[in-house]
């Protein structure tokens, strides 16, 4: 169900986003910004990146700041938002349990408390990744700890909070940074959809998953990779 909002002559006005995006010099967090940008629906962004974007639109606002562990003296210009997509993230590879929880849930919940202090009206997507383990109990390091920060994310007073799971995510044509090495699996896509239609989706869906998401609500709050087609449609 769409959202919409009574002005003060009471006119009925459908809801409009104001959009955080981290990530966007990642490949999923670009691909979730061209949707945004191309989104009527979507009224502004904010992108926070430690090194400039090198992108340009009338929706967009851009604030460098490197230090993502303490985001105090930026605080006061992260208000006035009612979504963020968050698509920050690091590999496990190389690394042992307490360096991929600090580059993961501390960095995350640092960033999410300040923004639910701050935006009492904020839907919160988190990209997460399939297989994730919920119970933060299983035996793959990485599972447990995004399972952790899901369930925390969760528990922080946004209007809503959805954890998006997606597995091998086909580029948007005309990214820049799409990992390299996606070229070579590129052309595999309609055979891997076919083959396994819970594990592949695009990333226009993710991103458009994420827009209805905070324009409509969506029952579920763990969106696994059909989940996240459906949602785009």
């Amino acid at each position: 169900m769409e959202s919409f909002t009574i002005s003060k002559n009471n006119n009925i006005q459908k809801m409009k986003l104001k959009v955080i995006i981290t990530g966007a010099t990642g490949m999923v967090g670009e691909g979730v910004l061209i949707e945004c940008i191309a989104h009527p629906d979507v009224e502004s962004i904010l992108l926070i990146n430690r090194k400039p974007f090198l992108y340009k639109h009338p929706k967009i606002k851009e604030i460098i700041h490197n230090d993502f562990f303490n985001l105090t003296p930026i605080a006061d210009q992260l208000g006035g938002y009612n979504a963020c997509f968050f698509n920050l993230g690091v590999t496990s590879i190389g690394k042992k349990e307490p360096e991929f929880n600090h580059l993961t849930y501390d960095l995350t919940m640092h960033m999410a408390s300040i923004l639910a202090s701050v935006n009492t009206d904020m839907t919160f997507c988190y990209v997460s990744g399939s297989g994730t383990d919920s119970s933060e109990r299983g035996r793959t390091m990485w599972a447990r700890v995004k399972g952790k920060t899901e369930n925390a994310l969760m528990a922080l007073p946004f209007k809503a909070a959805y954890m998006f799971r997606p597995g091998f995510m086909l580029p948007t044509k005309g990214q820049k940074n799409a990992l390299k090495y996606y070229k070579y699996f590129n052309w595999m896509y309609p055979g891997l959809r076919l083959l396994f239609p819970n594990f592949v989706c695009t990333l226009k869906e993710v991103g458009i998953a994420m827009i209805n998401a905070a324009l409509q609500g969506n029952r579920k709050c763990i969106l696994e990779v059909k989940d996240i087609v459906k949602l785009s449609k």
